[in-house]
Parts: C-alpha cells; sequence; structure tokens
C-alpha cells in the first residue's frame, strides 16, 4: 500500500488553510497578497512532491 509523505501532506494542509482564511470572498483578494504568493508556491510544490513521489512508488 503506498503511504504519502506525512510531512507534505502537513505542509499542504496548513497552507491550504491558510489560503482559504486569507481569501476574502467579497472582494475576491487575498488580504496579503506578498504572502499568499509565497503559500501559493509553496503548496502547489507540496502537492507535486505528494504526486511525485505516490507514483514512483
Amino acid at each position: 500500500m503506498k503511504t504519502p509523505n506525512i510531512f507534505f501532506v502537513i505542509i499542504a494542509f496548513i497552507l491550504g488553510q491558510a489560503l482559504f482564511e486569507q481569501f476574502d470572498f467579497e472582494n475576491l483578494k487575498f488580504e496579503k497578497p506578498v504572502l499568499a504568493i509565497v503559500y501559493i508556491i509553496v503548496f502547489v510544490f507540496s502537492i507535486y512532491f505528494l504526486i511525485k513521489d505516490y507514483k514512483n512508488k
């Protein structure tokens, strides 16, 4: 059975939650756009490594 790397799962979960909380749905903007860009980059890389690790096993 393939198990995901718990480190990347935790990172993806925390950053996904932080991005969701920072997004203003009324104005469709982030409260802190520069921080959101950093969060998005790290979130995408963590998801990428999760998928890459899952496919390689």
